[in-house]
């Protein structure tokens, strides 16, 4: 038998916090056990684009700095999910117990989300407001526990219905609350997020970056490449059909028309954009949960070449939803907590590499995108300006408040609040936690359901 890998030894650098919405489902799981398996030298760090040679010298926080806590609304312990994402062949066999103990700690960082569906009026006596700072609260309890030098809040739970009424969403209180903490913010995830018109005075108040939205993973990846080569080829597109067959949460949460036709929308822009035009056809999207994490997407391009001689590709996907989403929701947060540690703020319009709906002005094709993504990585390396008021490049270290560096965040409606629950320091690996019976998955806001 071929003796165990020696761990490396645990790095000096400053920690940073990776605060997950949906923090116990599938990819997020996959990525807290992943990111132990990769700073551990368990496995190497494919799929990875910060662990590539172009990103080496940016300065990027260490996988082994980073400390994960977050929302969910579920009680399955990440232990028992992990045994369940091995079981479906998700993870690695024998990989949860490998990194049980990181595991165990990341558990005992996830608070209760919320609101609910069926809650009414921000759910039993409380308000929007009271949410946002009862989440706010939790994060910078988390930051100043852990001694940490900066937080990353993204947003990995299940697609949402867009807001038909004008209200704030689940999604939506979760990035008031990351602002309102000081943390720049994620959103890997179709749901409204950042994008509501009440948001709108903070998002360009708050000194803080953000980055999103709708994670490009696999149908939409290809379509970032076969749309351009359509374009650039001079080849008329008459019609771009599709089908995503898939199971487990995302699924489910996919099944409600309204949720699909938010994650469709993503979709549809990125071939609008590089096509000039959205051509004929739709989505479909299947609930098959026989399939589990794993996805097949098929597309039918039909399309016209010289003297209008009709021809079609299609092409076929089939990957695991969690294994492709993980190591982007790792890079992300690490370009997102550099790029506050550099002083830079407003949309991450370089990080449109990674969405289907990216914030910001940039390019709509892959290859563009990630030419940009490269300059991103020089100006994290050479030191490059915020939008707003740099301050400190590296000062990132927790505020008086708890909150952490990048500027005040707030506006008159959803301000910043102080939060000083306090509770005793755990370190990332400190001791065992016993594990609470997994109880099923209860799709609600800020569950875990939807991003498995």
């Amino acid at each position: 038998m071929s003796a165990e890998p020696s761990r490396p030894t645990p790095s000096t650098a400053p920690r940073f916090g990776v605060w997950l919405i949906g923090a116990r489902g599938s990819v997020a799981t996959t990525a807290i056990a992943g990111c132990a398996a990769v700073a551990g030298g368990l496995h190497p760090p494919t799929g990875m684009i910060t662990e590539t040679p172009d990103f080496a010298s940016c300065g990027l926080p260490p996988l082994s700095s980073l400390v994960f806590g977050g929302h969910d609304t579920v009680d399955c312990p990440l232990p028992k999910r992990a045994e369940h994402l091995a079981a479906g062949g998700v993870l690695p066999h024998g990989l949860p117990s490998a990194v049980h103990a990181e595991l165990v700690a990341a558990d005992r960082e996830i608070r209760p989300g919320g609101p609910l569906p069926g809650d009414t009026d921000g759910g039993p006596g409380r308000t929007d407001d009271a949410w946002i700072d009862a989440f706010a609260a939790d994060i910078r309890d988390f930051v100043r526990r852990q001694d940490l030098a900066g937080a990353v809040v993204v947003n990995v739970a299940s697609t949402e219905p867009a807001a038909a009424d004008g209200s704030l969403p689940p999604s939506s209180l979760y990035a008031a609350a990351a602002l309102r903490a000081g943390c720049a913010y994620v959103n890997f995830t179709p749901s409204t997020g950042l994008h509501h018109p009440a948001l709108t005075a903070l998002a360009a108040s708050a000194g803080v970056p953000y980055a999103g939205r709708d994670g490009k993973t696999g149908q939409t990846l290809l379509r970032s490449v076969l749309g351009p080569m359509f374009a650039q080829r001079a080849l008329a597109v008459r019609a771009w059909s599709g089908t995503n067959l898939l199971g487990g949460g995302d699924g489910a949460a996919l099944a409600d028309p309204a949720a699909a036709a938010a994650k469709n929308a993503g979709k549809e822009r990125v071939l609008a954009d590089t096509l000039g035009a959205a051509p004929e056809g739709e989505v479909h999207i299947d609930d098959v949960p026989a399939l589990g994490d794993w996805k097949t997407a098929w597309d039918h391009i039909a399309f016209d070449g010289f003297l209008g001689a009709r021809m079609v590709l299609q092409t076929t996907w089939q990957g695991c939803d969690s294994a492709l989403a993980a190591p982007l929701v790792l890079d992300l947060a690490r370009l997102a907590a550099r790029a506050q540690q550099r002083g830079l703020t407003g949309p991450l319009a370089e990080l449109g590499f990674y969405f289907k709906d990216p914030v910001g002005d940039g390019p709509a094709s892959l290859g563009e995108q990630y030419a940009e993504l490269k300059r991103f990585a020089g100006r994290l390396r050479d030191g490059g300006g915020g939008t707003g008021d740099p301050g400190d490049p590296g000062d990132t270290g927790v505020g008086a408040d708890g909150g952490t560096g990048g500027g005040a965040a707030g506006s008159e409606a959803y301000g910043t609040a102080p939060g000083d629950r306090a509770a005793e320091d755990r370190g990332p690996g400190d001791g065992a936690a016993g594990d609470r019976a997994a109880d099923g998955p209860r799709h609600g806001a800020g569950d875990s359901g939807g991003r498995r």
